[in-house]
């Protein structure tokens, strides 16, 4: 809770008291007073309430947007990771290919007659 919550409640407390009073004495002034008290209690209440919420939304919103951060470091370190790796694989292919040409060119021939193969079935 907080203050305008606690200060609505009782303001809303004290306005049930004043019109309880005015209504036991016959007093019109205490009865409207106390009717006032307890729509502006009421409404100190609800606003607290807002606040509260609009607070605690707040937080969760800067509690996810901090996971959000560390989730995104994370994923572009592993990615350049991934990359290296890659970048690295893939030199090592290349120099593969170039020093077994005869292999490299062997197993491109096989891929393609594969692939033909595969596709013509297709048409």
């Amino acid at each position: 809770m907080n203050r305008d919550q606690i200060e609505g409640g009782l303001r809303n407390l004290k306005g049930r008291g004043q019109t309880a009073f005015g209504a036991i004495a016959g007093r019109a002034r205490p009865q409207a007073e106390g009717a006032l008290n307890q729509v502006v209690g009421g409404a100190q209440y609800a606003y607290g309430r807002g606040r509260r919420a609009a607070e605690e939304l707040s937080h969760d919103g800067a509690v996810l947007a901090g996971e959000i951060e560390k989730r995104g470091r994370h994923a572009y370190a592993r990615s350049r990771e991934v990359y290296g790796e890659a970048r690295h694989r893939g030199r090592a292919a290349l120099r593969r290919a170039e020093t077994h040409p005869t292999e490299t060119l062997l197993a491109v021939a096989g891929l393609a007659f594969a692939a033909g193969w595969l596709l013509k079935g297709r048409r």
